[in-house]
């Protein structure tokens, strides 16, 4: 298969997961471009940044136009993480590529499981506890920065738990948040951005675009469980393979 194939048809898979979950379909961005594309993992998880940044922008719009997302809460909360997410950004260009892929593994492993758990029902009246908010802000903050992925399956899981919004609700103001924090991260390696190859990211991206609208639609049509198990499966695979790489 070319290269442009390629592109075209693993930035479709990301952005149907983005699109329809959320969160996930960012992680396999890096591996894709790592293994069948060629990149290094600092420019994997550079154009990684550039991905989701587009791509969580246009899953936005679509949500927002439902009246899914809390614009306000979105934005403070991604606040607490765009100082974190600078500077993973500006630290991933320091690190050895094995502790980046194994850092990698690490995160798909814990997006899997967590797609894989059942969604935590509507919370809405939930007292909401700034320190934990603010931490989990933090953290969510540094692995976009420093990994290049969006984080909507950390993002989700805190604004239905910590902030007591509805699954349907927290997937649109994560996206706020996803959008944000990659933003932050990405002005760290605005001097590299000119490196990539853009024959290939470009391609990816407007293929991960288009995939993030349809993922929309099939969110409507298919159960949310089935997306989520067959997401979560392709992401031990990606997990598993990308360990393997970073010990041996």
């Amino acid at each position: 298969m070319s290269t442009l194939l390629l592109a075209l048809a693993a930035g479709a898979l990301v952005g149907l997961a983005l699109g329809a979950l959320g969160g996930g379909g960012s992680v396999l961005a890096a591996p894709a471009l790592i293994y069948p594309l060629g990149f290094t993992p600092v420019a994997a998880t550079t154009a990684g940044l550039v991905i989701v940044v587009l791509t969580s922008a246009a899953a936005l719009s679509a949500h927002a136009r439902d009246g899914l997302v809390r614009w306000r809460t979105g934005l403070l909360f991604a606040a607490a993480g765009v100082v974190p997410a600078a500077l993973g950004g500006a630290l991933a260009a320091r690190l050895p590529g094995a502790v980046l892929t194994g850092a990698f593994a690490l995160v798909a492993a814990v997006a899997a499981v967590r797609m894989l758990r059942p969604p935590a029902p509507a919370a809405d009246g939930v007292p909401v506890r700034p320190v934990r908010a603010a931490a989990a802000g933090v953290g969510l903050g540094a692995v976009t920065g420093t990994l290049g992925v969006g984080g909507g399956f950390l993002a989700v899981p805190a604004l239905t738990g910590v902030l007591g919004l509805r699954l349907r609700v927290a997937v649109g103001t994560g996206l706020v948040v996803v959008a944000v924090n990659a933003l932050a991260a990405l002005t760290q390696r605005a001097g590299t951005i000119d490196t990539l190859d853009w024959a290939v990211v470009g391609p990816f991206t407007a293929a991960a675009v288009l995939g993030a609208w349809d993922g929309k639609r099939l969110a409507a049509r298919i159960s949310g469980t089935a997306l989520r198990r067959v997401f979560a499966a392709l992401l031990l695979a990606v997990a598993a393979l990308m360990l393997a790489d970073a010990v041996w």
